[in-house]
Parts: C-alpha cells; sequence; structure tokens
C-alpha cells in the first residue's frame, strides 16, 4: 500500500502471525523429555505458535474486504474482480510455486522419498491450489509442511468476492451500513452450518491416520476438522472486522489502545491455556486455533490498533515492518531451511548436546538468520518484482487506490 493508506498494527499482526509459525515449527525440534522442568511451560506454549496461522487469515480477510466494503457502503459498483484476481496470483503464486518445486526437489534427492504417482499428484494439485480438498494431497510436498495453508487462504480468496457478490445483489442492503453487516453475520452463520456438515459427512476412518504415518497420516489426522470452508469463518471473522472499521470515524482514542491491550490480552490467555488440551488448540465446532475467542480477539485488536492513539505506531516500529515485508518469505522457506540443517547436521536443535537448551537455541538463532536472509532474497528477488508486475497490468483499474494487498 502507499504509505497513507497503511493501516496502523497490520504489519504487527502480520509480522507476529509469521514469527509465531516459526516459533512453532522450532519448538518442535526440541526434545521435551530433557529439558528443565522451570522450562517446560514456555517450551508448550511456543508449540503452539501454530495460531499464527488463524492471525494471518483474520488480517487476510480484514484487508482484502475492505474495498468491498467501501463499495457497499458508498452504493458503487463492486470492485473489479479482474484486478482484485490478478494481483491475489501475484502475490501468492510464484513464491508458492518455487518453495513447492524447490521443496519437492530437495525431498527426492536430500530426503530419497520415493518418486510415486500419488507424490506426484500431491505436487500437482499444490501447484494449482487444489490440495486443500483431500487428505492424500493436503500437504503438497513432503520437505515444506507449512505450504499446506496456501491454497485453504487461496479458497477463502474465491469465497470473499462470491458471498460479497450475494450482498451487492440485495438492493435493500446497499447504503445501510448496519444490515449490511447483519447479512454478513449470516454468512458467517451458514459456513459454521456447512462446516459441521462436513464434520458429520466426511469423517475419516483410522486406517493410516495419525503423526506416526508420516504427512499424510497427519491429514488424517487433521481432517475434516482442518477443511477450507471452516477455515473461511476464520477468514470472514477478518472482513467482518473491516466492515466495522471502515463506519468507524476516522479519530484516534486511548480507548482504542486500551480495547487493543484487553484484546491481545484475551488472545494470549486463549493461547496460553492451550497445553494440555490438543495440539491443535481445538475450540468451538471442533475447529482449530481457539475458535472462535482467539479470532475475534485477533479481530478486535486489528480495529483498535488501527484507531489508536499510541499503541498502534508504536508497534508497528521500524524492524516489526520490516518482519513484515518479509513474512511471505519466511512462512514459506522455514521448514525447508529447518529440514536442510537437521539433514545436513544430525547433531543440531540439541540433538547430541548435554544441555539440550543451548544446543537448540544455537541451532534456533541459525535458523533464524538463514530464515531471514532466504526471506530477504524472496521478497526482492520473487515477490517483489511479481506483485509490482501485477499492479502495472492492473494500473488502469479504477480500483487502483484500493490495491487488495496483504
Amino acid at each position: 500500500m502507499r504509505p497513507q493508506e497503511r493501516l496502523v498494527g497490520a504489519d504487527f499482526l502480520r509480522a507476529t502471525a509469521c514469527l509465531l509459525v516459526l516459533a512453532h515449527h522450532l519448538a518442535l525440534r526440541l526434545d521435551m523429555r530433557r529439558i528443565p522442568d522451570e522450562l517446560a511451560s514456555t517450551a508448550h506454549i511456543l508449540r503452539f505458535g501454530n495460531f499464527g496461522v488463524a492471525i494471518f487469515f483474520v488480517l487476510s480477510g480484514f484487508l482484502l474486504a475492505r474495498p468491498f466494503w467501501r463499495a457497499l457502503d458508498g452504493g458503487s459498483d463492486m470492485p473489479s474482480l479482474g484486478t482484485y484476481a490478478i494481483r491475489r496470483a501475484a502475490r501468492i503464486a510464484p513464491g508458492f510455486w518455487v518453495a513447492a518445486t524447490v521443496s519437492f526437489v530437495v525431498s527426492l534427492t536430500l530426503l530419497a522419498v520415493p518418486l510415486t504417482p500419488e507424490l506426484a499428484l500431491r505436487y500437482v494439485a499444490g501447484l494449482l491450489f487444489m490440495s486443500q480438498w483431500h487428505w492424500r494431497t493436503f500437504f503438497p510436498v513432503e520437505a515444506d509442511g507449512p505450504l499446506w495453508s496456501i491454497p485453504f487462504e487461496v479458497t477463502s480468496y474465491v469465497l470473499l468476492p462470491a458471498c460479497f457478490l450475494l450482498l451487492f445483489r440485495l438492493p435493500r442492503v446497499r447504503q445501510r451500513r448496519l444490515l449490511a453487516r447483519s447479512a454478513w453475520l449470516c454468512v458467517i452463520a451458514v459456513v459454521l452450518i456447512a462446516h459441521l456438515a462436513i464434520l458429520k459427512l466426511f469423517a475419516l476412518d483410522d486406517i493410516g491416520r495419525g503423526w506416526a504415518y508420516g504427512l499424510q497420516g497427519g491429514a488424517k489426522e487433521w481432517m475434516p476438522n482442518y477443511n477450507p470452508i471452516g477455515f473461511f469463518a476464520v477468514f470472514a471473522l477478518g472482513a467482518l472486522a473491516a466492515g466495522i472499521d471502515v463506519m468507524l470515524p476516522a479519530r484516534h482514542s486511548f480507548w482504542f489502545d486500551a480495547a487493543a491491550l484487553l484484546a491481545f490480552s484475551i488472545a494470549g490467555y486463549r493461547l496460553a491455556i492451550s497445553p494440555g488440551g490438543s495440539a491443535e488448540g481445538y475450540g468451538s465446532l471442533d475447529m482449530p486455533y481457539g475458535f472462535p475467542v482467539f479470532p475475534l480477539a485477533i479481530a478486535t485488536a486489528l480495529v483498535s490498533l488501527c484507531h489508536s492513539h499510541r499503541l498502534g505506531r508504536l508497534l508497528d516500529n521500524a524492524p516489526v515492518r520490516y518482519v513484515a515485508k518479509i513474512s511471505f518469505g519466511i512462512y514459506i522457506w522455514q521448514e525447508i531451511i529447518l529440514t536442510l540443517i537437521q539433514r545436513l547436521d544430525p547433531s543440531s536443535f540439541g540433538a547430541s548436546s548435554d544441555n539440550v537448551v543451548t544446543g537448540w537455541l544455537q541451532s534456533c538463532g541459525l535458523t533464524m538468520v538463514l530464515v531471514l536472509l532466504v526471506a530477504t532474497l524472496s521478497h526482492h528477488l520473487l515477490e517483489r518484482p511479481a506483485i509490482d508486475l501485477g499492479n502495472r497490468l492492473t494500473s488502469h483499474s479504477p480500483d487502483r487506490a484500493t490495491p487488495f494487498k496483504v
């Protein structure tokens, strides 16, 4: 976005999300049986950095829905879907495709995974952003598990304008802000009902189920609780927050600072109480990542930071903005780097150290340096050129003032 369009607090949440996910994957490399008792609770909480995925979905829904809400409230035509699609593809596809391909090659070479028709099918399904619909293809590649969420998010990219299209075709909703938000609540309700139907109709058997059977066994463990329709509910909560945000006056108040702090406290508490339950942090309706408390708290924090007097600007400092800028690269490359470190140095992450925590921290430091370096290169050499191309291809669009960037 142009500087004047930057939403205060969004960079902080984006950076927090990617670092939480990185912390989660680092914690998975820590042998919990060998750590001191006084560090056990902290280590177990770090394992729930996977809640960062929910932050990404809320944030994406918030940012991408804003142009639709503005057009709906103003009685304008629906924003260009061509512009929307091109800019989403430019933002997501090149980095995802390259990371998936590198991971696919690494799995065949360094990890010596046999090339089977099913492995190739997973890879192709991932490239087509269709891997999210079945447990066999859930993880597109072996050496980069986090890529599973990108096709899930692409489903939300498709469903968001489809749902707004319904609102734009309801004459009574146009320019009636409260009615439009109420209609969106109905959309969320229908999505949650669809999620419950999926749980009932597509339950899986226990054959080959569980992480002991590898990524596909883990996918069978997650599904159908993890399904793209259910995740759209989290995305839609972010979109609802955007609808509320654009209704608020463009004024800043310390009350919003206080509201943001309270929301962060609730989100932090929900994450902190997760140890002892399932590793996925299942909440209501058997949805992961503390649904609905955690995503609602994040959505509230996002709206509050946008209108805060000082907190949002304090959190969106220069280092945070930089991490946010390269956050997509951090997300898509971290697992490949972790896999390479472990394969090239079996003693890494304290595996062969008398002091497991010290060894783990040393490997974490190396990982952080490499991840930031690779993410920086990915941003400047791969992602930024693609984004600029997408902007040039759509520069004629009347929607250029709201560029659908995340």
